[in-house]
Parts: structure tokens; sequence; C-alpha cells
């Protein structure tokens, strides 16, 4: 039986007796580790390793890239998206066409649900009927400001779809749940590097909170029923296809129309902005290696990102603040283009500076965030001049 959801315009339906029933894939998974073998002893490894993974929100920014990358690799993806209109969906279907002309380039499998996550039974029937292995959960709602104007909203797309998210990973037995949360989890007065050994129990903002929250709840989960489970603490995420209602859209578009862009603190506020290829790599390396228990853990020594049950958070992050005066200046060369600047004085909802410590992240993936800043603002930049024809 399919799977009682929406398929978004434009896909393919699948039909299980085509696609699903081959009686016997023997014969053809001989050949084609056959043909691998001749071509290097390594594609075997990698082919062993391909999985069927749930994205969920892989219409958005992060969770396209992060499709993309699986697919590219030839992992078999299945994406669950509620194409919410908390900005223009135009930029949704458009990432959504790129992933279905990708997979149908590559040959990898792609389907594409359309459904709301809190619908326990929809999800379900989707882990049943694809036998999902590893979830990448990236929905849910992380706008500070609607997040204050609709606060029930912001705990049932956050809160409550991750419950039912966490019970379908229980019933379903998911080998690893990786998940999005936020460098706003530590909330204010760093003045050096956040580590996942700080405390993270005074986040200022709503959004902020309920992403604690579910890291918690993932961890009752890994202690109760052995659910490894990894939460990603994002910061400040940039790059082609991303959102526009970000910093880094408004200043583009300021700077490209000759507006005023208005500045507090004198420029001085700092952000660790992450190139989006290198935090889809962390996020896809994470996901790659579920969590462990850590023996040293103990109730006299508790770490703050470990436990003696399958859980962890990690940073991802480049690890190097940028003010916001450096943003505006990488921006005006990029676009060749001086921004009209309008310094301001007034209260600050977040933080005046954020910064990675990625020591747990390179330990956990052996990887590190290397694009340089500069490369990543003119990446952005030709992308969006290319998309907005500007």
């Amino acid at each position: 039986m399919l799977v009682k959801m929406e398929a978004l315009p434009g896909q393919e339906k699948l039909n299980p007796t085509e696609n699903q029933a081959t009686p016997n894939l023997e014969p053809a998974l001989m050949t084609e580790k056959a043909e691998l073998q001749a071509i290097g002893p390594d594609l075997v490894k990698q082919a062993r390793q391909k999985q069927t993974v749930l994205v969920t929100g892989h219409a958005g920014f992060i969770g396209y890239h992060v499709a993309k990358n699986l697919l590219e690799r030839g992992d078999k993806v299945i994406g669950i998206d509620s194409l919410n209109t908390h900005y223009d969906t135009r930029l949704k279907r458009e990432r959504l066409t790129l992933l279905d002309e990708l997979a149908k380039a590559t040959g990898s499998k792609f389907t594409s649900i359309r459904a709301d996550l809190c619908d326990a039974n929809a999800l379900h029937e989707c882990l049943d009927t694809w036998k999902v292995q590893r979830i990448i959960h990236l929905a849910g709602q992380t706008d500070k400001f609607l997040s204050q104007d609709k606060p029930e909203e912001c705990v049932q797309n956050n809160i409550n779809a991750f419950m039912v998210l966490l019970e379908a990973c229980r019933k379903f037995k998911i080998n690893h749940l990786s998940y999005a949360s936020s460098h706003a989890v530590y909330g204010a007065g760093f003045d050096k590097a956040m580590s996942e050994a700080d405390c993270a129990n005074h986040p200022l903002r709503l959004d902020a909170a309920t992403q604690r929250a579910c890291e918690l709840m993932a961890h009752s989960y890994s202690h109760l029923f052995g659910l490894p489970t990894t939460g990603l603490r994002f910061f400040s995420v940039y790059g082609p296809w991303g959102r526009p209602d970000s910093v880094l859209f408004s200043f583009t578009r300021k700077i490209l129309e000759g507006k005023p862009i208005q500045i507090y603190n004198e420029g001085s506020n700092s952000r660790d902005y992450t190139y989006i290829d290198d935090l889809v790599e962390g996020v896809v390396r994470a996901s790659d290696m579920p969590a462990q228990p850590d023996p040293a853990w103990t109730v006299e020594n508790p770490g703050q990102a470990t436990s003696s049950a399958p859980w962890r958070v990690l940073n991802i992050g480049a690890g190097v603040p940028q003010s916001i005066e450096e943003l505006i200046a990488a921006l005006e060369l990029a676009l060749g283009k001086t921004a009209v600047k309008e310094y301001l004085t007034g209260p600050m909802l977040e933080k005046a500076r954020s910064c990675a410590d990625v020591t747990a992240l390179v330990e956990a993936t052996q990887f590190r965030p290397q694009t340089k800043f500069d490369r990543g603002i003119t990446q952005f930049v030709e992308w969006f001049r290319t998309y907005y024809q500007v």
C-alpha cells in the first residue's frame, strides 16, 4: 500500500510492484559487485555502505543540500516536507525540481513526500514502505521573530513533531537519528568559542529553547531505548539556494538597490558564518557515524556533550567569527558596489558574538570546515545574481 501522502508536483508516483517488490535481486547484486570489483575493491566497500535515508525538510535550504549530497554519492533518499509558506515556496519547489533531475541523472533513488511530521500515521507508513535505515531531521521552525509572534506554532513544529519522530524511530528501530539544533542554545555572554562542554541551559529565544528541549528528549530515548542520536548545533549557515529571509539576502538586496543597511553596536557584532558545503559535509559524516556511549561519562563527572547512552551533540561552524562590518565589506567586494550604512543604537535580540569550537566535530568526523569566508560570499553572490538576474 502506498504512503497516504500527497506527492509533490512533478514527482512520479512510486509503483511498489515495479520498484520495490522485485522477486530476486541476488543475480543483479552479484553482477553489480563483480563490476565494482573489476574497477576497484574500494568501490565494493562504498556500495555496501549505501543507505536508505529519510531527510526531513528536504525542500529547505540545508535539507536540499544534504539530500543532494546523499544522492550524489548513491544513497537512496526519501524526503518529507510540508512546504509551509514561511517564505516563498517557489524557491522550495525549484530545489525539489533540481533534486528530481539529479536523481534521474545519477540513477539514485529519490522519493519526495509532502506531509506534516506531526502526522504520525503518515510518517510510520513512510518508514515502513521504504524501509528507512537512518534519519537526518532538518525540518522545524528556526525563525526567531516567528517564534515570538506565533509561539504555539513554534512548539508544535519543533517539540511536538520531534516527539512523533522519536516514537517512530523507536518503533522502526532506526539505526541513527541526526537532527538540527543551533548555537542559540548556548544563550548569551560568550567571549570565547562556544564548546559542547559549555552549559546550554539558558537560551534567550523560544525557538532555541525548543531546540534544547529536543536535545534532552533525544537523550531520554537514547537512554531508554538505545536509539543513537546526534544533535548538530549549526552556526549561521549561508550559501547558494539559501533562505530569502536571511541577513545575507537582505544586505545583498540593499546594497544592489542603494538602500541603507541598519547597523547596531557600530558593526562589531560578529557571527560564525558557515558555508553550506562545509556544513553538509559535517552533517553527512556525523550521520555516517552513529553516536556511541561514552565510557568515560559518569554521574559524578557528567560531560555536557556525551552520555553513558548513545547520545551526543556536536557544533558545526567555521570556527572563525566575522563582524557585520566584515560581512558588508565582503559583499561590497563581491558585488562591486559600496553599501549605504546607517548606524543605530538599540536593544539586540541576540548575543553580540558567536563562534564555534569544532574540536569535537574534528575528533568525531575527521573533518574541519575549510571554506574561506570571502570565497563563500563570492559563491553566494554569483548564485544570487544568476538566480535573480541582477
